[in-house]
């Protein structure tokens, strides 16, 4: 049974077709057709059945998915054990908020490239409920993110502490919140400040990056709640005014989180030291 024959299968099941599934793995629907039919002629079983459009697991398809979900895990920590060995090759995947990004993220990676030369680096910026959901899923090496956070299945470092401050140019009053989409930890802290102050949380506009939140704070279009150090040091710092909100929103713990089940990587230990706060 070979392993790209599961990761088709997986996408199958996940992206609920065989379109989507070859839209993810980069290749033709033939492809992934062709895969999923070797992978049933080998089991001997029907995997999935025709449902509308789309694909649904049939009985020995789900007992599948269970042992195929183990065995990619074990190839990946398989992987990520082997990169340890000799020269420290292989790469180590990152993942890390905008706004942790931003502030301590490059005095890290930079301090990593001379203490793991040979180790490719990969990063990708996401709310902090993404970022989790990828080490879950074995996507990310790590990632930084925002606390508190309790989850058996993780490891969790505290490197940074953050103070929350609402930005804004004339105040929040009638002006709409700007956030980063669901699943942004300061996002939930920001409506809850929000309802604090007696103003409705329907008034909310969305941005994909940090820039733009904070260029649109700084024009007077609305008012975010975000880390008082990504806001001093951004270009539009200048432009507004910060207010403290309460304690109880404003302390924010960053975390490294890694999979409990993920072996021990070095290079990933080295960046944790490095980004673990000082001032960026």
């Amino acid at each position: 049974m070979e392993l790209v024959a599961l990761r088709t299968f997986k996408a199958v099941v996940e992206e609920g077709g065989v379109l989507a599934a070859s839209r993810r793995l980069n290749t033709v629907q033939s492809n992934v057709t062709t895969r999923i039919r070797r992978l049933e002629e080998e089991l001997g079983a029907t995997l999935f059945f025709r449902k509308g459009r789309g694909l649904e697991l049939a009985p020995p398809g789900r007992v599948l998915l269970e042992f195929a979900d183990r065995m990619l895990q074990l190839e990946r920590q398989t992987a990520a054990a082997v990169r340890q060995v000799g020269a420290e090759t292989g790469e180590l995947r990152i993942g890390s908020m905008e706004t942790f990004a931003a502030l301590h993220l490059p005095r890290g990676l930079m301090r990593l490239r001379e203490l793991h030369p040979g180790v490719d680096l990969r990063v990708v910026t996401d709310t902090s409920e993404a970022l989790v959901d990828g080490v879950l899923a074995h996507r990310l090496d790590c990632a930084f993110v925002a606390g508190p956070l309790e989850d058996a299945r993780l490891v969790c470092e505290t490197v940074a502490e953050e103070e929350l401050v609402c930005a804004s140019v004339g105040g929040s009053s009638g002006l709409p919140l700007i956030l980063f989409r669901a699943g942004c930890a300061y996002r939930a802290r920001a409506i809850e400040w929000q309802r604090q102050l007696g103003q409705s949380a329907t008034q909310v506009m969305e941005m994909g990056t940090l820039e733009g939140i904070l260029g649109c704070v700084g024009a007077g279009v609305g008012w975010t709640l975000l880390p008082r150090r990504v806001i001093e040091q951004s270009r539009h710092g200048g432009k507004v005014v910060l207010t403290p909100v309460p304690a109880a929103l404003a302390r924010v713990p960053t975390l490294m989180v890694r999979h409990r089940d993920s072996p021990p990587l070095r290079a990933a230990d080295s960046l944790a030291a490095s980004v673990a706060c000082g001032e960026p």
